[in-house]
């Protein structure tokens, strides 16, 4: 009993950690959350087991070529197995008796006095009626065209699931680092409007007292109102974009819903590291670049699958040993148990199809090379575009910048001239609308540079 009552703290301890597993609060940076989806995201790990698959495929080629070992086994049952008997003769004196004697007796004749008689022997069977035969074969290939190509092809093909996989990651980096970024700026927008909230309840209640006492009209209390209720919806709109883009992060993270996050990034620090003097480093290198690469690996694949099917005009030779043992061999077994050979495999006419094969392969080779020089011009545009969304960008953050500082400015003032009664609730409104609508601008501003930002980033392997 005293030992249970000593348990009992540690079994508490124990199943609060259990259900804390099902409901854990994550904290990540920008660059944590990276290196967590890079080692949880179902892509990702669904690329590295394309390239597992890929090593053991060098393997299963590679094999092909070491000695092969095998042993088939057979049984069969002769229903009416084959006799074979051989005639037989001998001398008598007396040839009346031989057909009491010999069995298949035919014929005779006198030869000096005796009687030389022939007669059928003894049937012997040329097999078993019931027999198990076991063959054991050792084989060795010494050349084939097709396996060394094969084996060249396989090593490409790993190379080309390992740039499968950094490409992957790449994508997902940028991908987390967008869905990092919208839940930031949705965040920051409920802030903002939940502090315009806060001051537009103050003036609504501010305004139903003045109504109260007849200091101001109806219709003033009533604008304020709409704007305090528009604001409301808007908030409950931008909340519930706010979970889905927590639940997509998370599922890019490869976490499960019931979990919470905390983001420890700021939106002004991801801003330090966005300026324009970046580019003034910035050298784009096609080479480098893993979308190229893919393409390059798949025309060296091309390459090789077409050298494959060159490689089968050529023959094939390999060498066996094989050995047969059977379980209840016959009286006349004629078949030599151990057999050495050398075999030889070439197709001399094959009615045009192995052209046709060739020719085909040529053309996937040509047409791969045309997807490289297009993937080579294409990232090549794609940069320029990327560099100059990413100066557009910032030029437009930093002027939506000082518009939003602008219409706060005015909005607040004009909420004091409101209250005083130097301003109309006409007026009230449309500074409210240019408020919101440049705070709108400035936050999608944001979310615009930090995209441009990371997508320059990709393309110049700055992550």
């Amino acid at each position: 009993m005293n030992l249970r009552l000593l348990m009992l703290p540690a079994i508490f301890l124990f199943a609060a950690g259990v259900n804390g597993q099902t409901d854990s609060v994550y904290t990540f940076s920008l660059k944590e959350a990276q290196e967590f989806a890079l080692s949880n995201n179902r892509n990702v790990k669904s690329s590295q087991i394309d390239l597992q698959i890929a090593k053991k495929q060098i393997w299963e080629t590679t094999a092909i070529g070491l000695p092969q070992f095998s042993v088939t086994g057979n049984y069969q049952h002769i229903f009416k197995v084959p006799e074979f008997s051989i005639p037989l003769t001998g001398l008598t004196q007396n040839p009346l008796v031989l057909n009491d004697v010999v069995q298949g007796f035919e014929q005779f004749e006198s030869i000096g006095g005796l009687n030389q008689y022939y007669y059928e022997g003894p049937k012997i069977p040329l097999g078993a009626k019931d027999n198990t035969t076991f063959d054991f074969t050792l084989s060795q290939l010494i050349f084939s065209g097709e396996y060394i190509v094969g084996l060249q092809a396989s090593r490409v093909y790993r190379e080309f699931s390992e740039q499968q996989l950094k490409k992957t990651e790449k994508d997902i980096e940028e991908s987390v680092a967008g869905s990092y970024y919208s839940v930031l700026i949705l965040s920051r927008n409920i802030d903002i409007l939940d502090e315009s909230l806060e001051v537009l309840t103050k003036t609504h209640n501010e305004m139903n007292e003045m109504f109260r006492q007849g200091f101001v009209q109806e219709t003033d209390a009533d604008q304020i109102a709409i704007i305090h209720s528009q604001l409301e919806n808007t908030i409950f709109t931008l909340k519930g974009q706010l979970d889905v883009s927590k639940k997509l992060f998370m599922m890019q993270l490869g976490l499960t819903f019931d979990n919470q996050l905390e983001l420890t990034d700021s939106i002004e620090g991801l801003l330090l590291n966005t300026n324009l003097n970046l580019l003034d480093t910035a050298s784009f290198d096609v080479n480098s670049n893993i979308n190229y690469q893919l393409a390059s690996t798949s025309t060296d694949l091309s390459k090789l699958s077409l050298r494959r099917e060159k490689s089968k005009f050529l023959p094939s030779f390999a060498a066996f040993y094989q050995h047969e043992e059977q379980t209840n061999p016959a009286a006349f077994n004629f078949m030599p148990p151990d057999i050495v050979g050398l075999r030889m495999n070439f197709t001399i006419f094959s009615s045009g199809q192995r052209l046709s094969t060739v020719s085909q392969s040529q053309l996937a080779y040509d047409k791969a090379q045309l997807t490289q020089k297009n993937a080579e011009q294409g990232l090549i545009m794609q940069f320029e575009t990327a560099k100059n969304n990413y100066i557009t960008a910032m030029k437009t953050y930093e002027t939506n910048l000082e518009n939003f500082k602008l219409a706060k400015k005015i909005f607040d003032h004009s909420v004091i001239s409101f209250k005083e009664g130097m301003a109309t609730s006409l007026e009230l409104t449309q500074n409210q609308r240019q408020y919101l609508m440049t705070e709108s601008d400035y936050l999608n501003g944001i979310v615009k540079l930090l995209n441009a930002k990371a997508q320059l980033d990709n393309l110049l392997n700055w992550n």
